[in-house]
Formats: C-alpha cells, sequence, structure tokens
C-alpha cells in the first residue's frame, strides 16, 4: 500500500498545485468546476473559513497533489452545516482515497461539535450523471436530501418587459451603504427555503469584494415606505468563460421579502436581471433552482423561457 502524505493547506505556496489537480478532474469530468490561482486566492479569503482545518491536502511519495478536501461551515444555525467538497486526481481514483477525505470531513465535523457543542451534519453533492460517485456516497452513509436543477435561457430570445408594482422603484445596490437592509432583506427573504443559513454584513462585504462583482448586475427593489422588497445579483465569471470558451452569466441571487410575495415582483426582478445581462453582451443566462423550492421558483423561471441543463442531488449524514 502506498503511504499518502496528508497535511493541513499552507496558503499561496499551494495555490498553483490546488489549481493543476482542479484542472485535470475537469478534464475527466466536466463539472465545470476549474479555478485558477487567482480564483482560489478570492476563495481562501472567505472570512468564514479557518485555513488551518477546513481544508485538507492528499500528496503521493513524490510530493504531487492528488486529492483535496474542502468543507465550507456555516455555524450561523442551531445545526451547523458542514458541505464538503471532495476532489481526487483521476489518476488516483482507484483506491480509497475518497473515503479518506468523507472520513476526515465526518471528524472534523466532530471537533466542531466539540468545540460548539451543538448538533453538526455533513452534506455534498452529485450530479446525477456521476454514478460512480453517488455510489460512493450512499456506501458512506450519505441520503439524499434534495435535487437542484441547473437552469438554463438563452438571452438572444426576446425578454419580456418587466413590471413593477405600482410606486415601487429600482436602483443598483449601494455596497457598504446598503450593506445592513441588504443583508436584512436577503434573511427575511430566504428564511424559509431549504438550507438557508442567515447572511452576515462581514460576508456580504467578502461577497462584493469578488473580482466578478459588478454593481450594474445588482438590483434592488425599494418599497414605497423605503423597505428593501426584492433583489437580483448576476455575475459574470469572465476568466471561467474564456477559458471555457462560453459566454454566460449566472442570477446568482433572486429573493422577495416575507409580505412582498405574489405581486409580480420575483418575476420582474428576474426579468431585469436578465437584460442586464443581455446588456452586457451575455448570450446565456445560468442559475440554480431548489426542485422543491416552496415559493414556485421552478414554475417561475420555467415560464421565462428558462429549461434544465443537469440535476445535482444534495446528500447529507448525521454525524
Amino acid at each position: 500500500m502506498i503511504s499518502l502524505i496528508v497535511r493541513s493547506y499552507e496558503g499561496e505556496t499551494d495555490l498553483q498545485s490546488i489549481s493543476d489537480l482542479l484542472k485535470a478532474c475537469e478534464a475527466v469530468d466536466k463539472l465545470n468546476q476549474e479555478a485558477s490561482v487567482c480564483e482560489l486566492r478570492q476563495a481562501s479569503d472567505d472570512p468564514s473559513l479557518d485555513k488551518g482545518r477546513d481544508v485538507r491536502l492528499w500528496e503521493d511519495p513524490e510530493g504531487k497533489l492528488i486529492g483535496i478536501g474542502h468543507l465550507e461551515i456555516s455555524t450561523s444555525d442551531e445545526i451547523v452545516n458542514g458541505f464538503l467538497s471532495c476532489r481526487v486526481h483521476p489518476s488516483a481514483r482507484s483506491g480509497n482515497l475518497e473515503r479518506q477525505i468523507i472520513a476526515w470531513g465526518e471528524e472534523r465535523m466532530r471537533q466542531v461539535q466539540q468545540d460548539l457543542g451543538v448538533g453538526v451534519k455533513l452534506s455534498t453533492a452529485a450530479r446525477d450523471d456521476k454514478a460512480g460517485f453517488i455510489a460512493l456516497l450512499e456506501s458512506s452513509g450519505f441520503k439524499s436530501e434534495r435535487y437542484l436543477l441547473t437552469m438554463r435561457r438563452s438571452l438572444k430570445e426576446p425578454i419580456p418587459e418587466p413590471h413593477l408594482p405600482a410606486n415601487f422603484t429600482l436602483r443598483q445596490v449601494r455596497d457598504q451603504q446598503d450593506a445592513e437592509a441588504w443583508v436584512e432583506m436577503h434573511n427575511q427573504s430566504f428564511i424559509d427555503t431549504w438550507n438557508h443559513h442567515k447572511l452576515t454584513v462581514e460576508h456580504y462585504k467578502y461577497l462584493r469584494s469578488h473580482p466578478t462583482y459588478r454593481p450594474d448586475l445588482d438590483l434592488v427593489a425599494i418599497a414605497p415606505d423605503g423597505t428593501f422588497a426584492a433583489c437580483c445579483k448576476c455575475i459574470i465569471n469572465l476568466e471561467s468563460n474564456t477559458r471555457n470558451g462560453h459566454n454566460e452569466g449566472w442570477i446568482d441571487e433572486l429573493g422577495t421579502r416575507r409580505g412582498f410575495r405574489r405581486i409580480g415582483l420575483g418575476r420582474a426582478m428576474l426579468l431585469f436581471g436578465m437584460r442586464q445581462l443581455q446588456a452586457a453582451g451575455i448570450d446565456i443566462a445560468k442559475l440554480s433552482v431548489d426542485f422543491n423550492n416552496p415559493n414556485g421558483a421552478l414554475q417561475l423561471y420555467e415560464s421565462v423561457g428558462f429549461h434544465k441543463l443537469y440535476t445535482w442531488i444534495s446528500y447529507i449524514k448525521d454525524v
């Protein structure tokens, strides 16, 4: 049996090796999860990431990176969720490295449980056409929990005219000035959706420091009394588009605050967002939606021309 080197993430010096590993995985898996050194550097600046404990690297005896485990841990809820990303070099998938990474994720979440004294769960996701990885997860004790559709829509086709309810206004988000009001709206908009975790002002500011952030794609609807009622934030990752030969943007966040639903805000904000992407020269809009979203999001997207591209299955395990 080959003895692997298991170690913690060491920062900048590891970024190129991680990027090379993701590139090798992408060549086989086609999951659109490749990342450059610049993108990885930005992700490592996430204030919620414990760099020393939430990332683990596996190397072969020659020091080549062949596996990585990464946890996104939400600590703002009564039950703490750790979302595990597991990537293994295609040449190293004949052994049990994937199981080692899963075991590390479970142990890390047990540490969180001891530190915080709360219940914890470990989650991950698999695209529905990856039968091998699905079988691994199920044999490791994971249970399917939710189905998330990735949808697309051509922006070369006509986009209906958006209409806000009477006396509502639309404007771009003013980054720092709007932070507290926007975060409150976000939390009230998604409080009753699956796997919602409370957003903090600190994380709001981190997300808007990302190189892909554009104020012209960050829209908010204001009610007559000044309340932030709905939002649509889109992103365009030019680096990813260049790398993959795409010209696409994402409806990254679309939400309507409780008390302002069923009056057409969601549809209007979606159409405004699509038009902003179109104005930026984008050909394809994509988004992700929970198949069982309780507020009719799937039906809304289908009504304006989005169709399913593929499905991701969310898996969960109590640890």
